[in-house]
């Protein structure tokens, strides 16, 4: 996806090239991508990027007329000033001549960046409030490493292809690795809001130009002054990431969160093109989203997930773990294919993501409890202690849980998966409307009526239509009650179904499964990803080859005689061992496609 690699120290400038050239080629995933590099031998600057064509960062490396200041930056900046141009991330090193370091504290996005200045004999990384472009690095002896993706840094330093197993008991029970650590010993993360220096190459001197507690500290507000800040906030923040908007792809879903955008957004007719994901039947997801697109005047397209996902499987399984540095599960090889498909319709996508976290207090950053056993040796502990470090890590400010936490944590591995494809953006993740949220009154995020009267007040017609989850304004309240009752009962029927059927009716679904030719008999209201009866079914033989493997049976991990009864349960349709099997494939593949090779 598109980020940053750089080596900061002294050695063999013969070297130190051809390992920057490494780092880079490891992260050009497409052909759409566009890349570069930055050399200073006298300062011991090593860097380079990666963006995708035509995006925001497509016009490195910007420098300054007297070509002493070069900035390299990858990501984006929203603001009312900023225009429709073809390279506006040059305007960034103006602020930065007319601000100093400064200037930083302005920018609203996710991105990551390397400054130098040449009249101070300085370097300058840093990255954005959020930490959501992860900067990896590794300070040995000799160089500061650092990359956007790990599998940089494992490129040009093998010692470091080892895994740390806190970190690994944290992913595989939690989705993802907690306070900041990484999935590799001797590779760690840069924090939010930072900007580390280097003068005449010694450093880094680390320094913060944002901390949370800037915002935790905030006045709360009334009901009324909030919903009025609210309202205004979202019409004013919404239409910017919409700037493009012949290139910008609407990612719509059942759900309140893009529907409100569209609402504030009031497009003219067939002005943005609106996409819903799902499989070969209409669900709610996307039933809802052709009409919303309708009564916004935009045209709607649904891509869908076909056979050939199944068919070349093991393919996008491999490049998930792989873009991905091993941070998401093989379950989300899907998110892959599909985004690889919403390309085609558009090389913008922006989505209503993270508007239950910060709107509402909606959360997914949840620990699975893992019973049985799999897991041994030394990772078993820390597979069950997990559990108290997620409670613990969601101690203190809901709002700063979910954007310093959960997002940058959990949800940056899928959104790596959509980047790596399209520019993902999120108006939910606006520094101003993140900060508002500070200042709602106790007891508003619980609720979704501030959504729900936006919309109303926006546009009627939108919400007139029921969302996916039974929301709708309906006048006789136990009729919207029964309604939103229904539609969340569908919601986790089907969860069930796909993932957490019991082992006894797993018996019941196989049977009726082999009569139906492999499709789903139940559910589909608002579930697609069918793997619990893929692993069966359709890829069984890919789970016995991989699972089964005496490589595979080889690790420490695991015992060997529950992994191999786990396999043949659940491919024989006697058991339902779903999770499991998704755990275990992508740490295979995680040893395979970047620690073993």
């Amino acid at each position: 996806m598109p980020g940053l690699v750089g080596i900061i120290g002294h050695g063999s400038p013969g070297k130190l090239r051809g390992d920057l050239q490494q780092m880079i080629d490891c992260m050009n995933h497409e052909p759409f991508y566009r890349s570069g590099s930055y050399i200073n031998e006298d300062l011991g600057v090593y860097a380079g990027w990666i963006c995708h064509e035509d995006s925001f960062s497509d016009c490195l490396p910007i420098t300054n007329e007297r070509r002493d200041i070069i900035l390299l930056f990858v990501g984006e900046h929203f603001d009312d000033e900023v225009k429709k141009d073809s390279s506006k991330a040059t305007a960034l090193l103006q602020q930065y001549e007319q601000k100093g370091e400064s200037f930083l504290e302005d920018l609203n996005g996710w991105f990551s960046g390397l400054l130098v200045d040449l009249r101070k004999s300085k370097v300058m990384l840093f990255n954005d409030r959020y930490a959501m472009r992860r900067v990896y690095y590794h300070q040995a002896s000799d160089a500061f490493v650092f990359g956007s993706e790990a599998k940089a840094l494992l490129k040009v330093r093998p010692k470091l292809r080892q895994l740390e197993l806190q970190s690994l008991g944290e992913l595989i029970t939690c989705n993802c690795v907690l306070e900041g650590r990484t999935l590799f010993q001797g590779i760690s993360l840069m924090p939010g809001g930072v900007v580390w220096s280097w003068v005449d190459g010694v450093g880094p001197a680390k320094d913060v130009y944002f901390k949370p507690s800037d915002w935790e500290h905030l006045t709360e507000l009334d009901e009324a002054t909030f919903y009025a800040h609210l309202k205004e906030t979202v019409l004013r923040v919404i239409p910017r990431y919409f700037r493009e908007k012949e290139r910008v792809g609407m990612s719509l879903t059942g759900g309140l969160d893009s529907r409100m955008m569209m609402a504030c957004l009031n497009p003219d007719p067939g002005v943005v093109s609106c996409y819903t994901f799902g499989g070969q039947k209409d669900m709610l997801d996307i039933t809802i989203a052709r009409k919303v697109a309708d009564v916004c005047g935009q045209r709607h397209t649904t891509i869908r997930l076909g056979d050939s996902f199944l068919t070349d499987f093991p393919t996008w399984a491999e490049r998930t773990i792989y873009i991905t540095d091993g941070s998401v599960d093989v379950s989300n090889a899907h998110d892959l294919y599909l985004n690889k498909a919403a390309r085609d319709v558009a090389p913008i996508r922006i989505t209503g993501k993270f508007g239950s976290e910060v709107i509402r207090d909606h959360t997914m950053f949840n620990a699975s409890r893992y019973e049985g056993g799999l897991f041994q040796g030394d990772l078993k502990p820390l597979v069950h202690h997990a559990v108290e470090t997620l409670r613990q890590v969601k101690k203190g400010h809901p709002v700063s849980t979910a954007v310093y936490k959960d997002f940058p944590w959990r949800e940056y591995s899928k959104i790596t998966i959509e980047d790596s494809q399209s520019t993902f953006r999120s108006p939910y993740m606006d520094n101003d409307l993140v900060r508002l949220m500070y200042r709602a009154p106790a007891g508003v995020r619980a609720s979704n009526w501030p959504q729900r009267r936006i919309i109303r007040e926006c546009n009627p017609r939108l919400s007139a239509l029921i969302s996916d989850r039974g929301y709708g304004e309906q006048t006789n309240p136990f009729v919207a009650r029964m309604i939103e009752l229904s539609y969340k009962t569908l919601f986790k029927l089907d969860y069930a179904y796909f993932f957490a059927l019991p082992h006894w009716l797993t018996r019941v679904d196989s049977f009726l499964l082999s009569l139906n030719g492999g499709k789903p008999v139940l559910g589909q209201s608002q579930k697609f990803e069918f793997y619990r009866a893929w692993y069966h079914r359709q890829i069984a033989s890919y789970v016995k080859d991989m699972l089964l493997d005496s490589r595979t049976l080889q690790r420490p991990y695991y015992d060997r005689k529950y992994l191999e009864m786990m396999v043949l349960a659940h491919t024989k349709g006697t058991h339902n061992f779903t999770n499991e099997i998704t755990k275990a494939l992508s740490l295979e593949l995680t040893h395979r496609i970047l620690l073993d090779t």
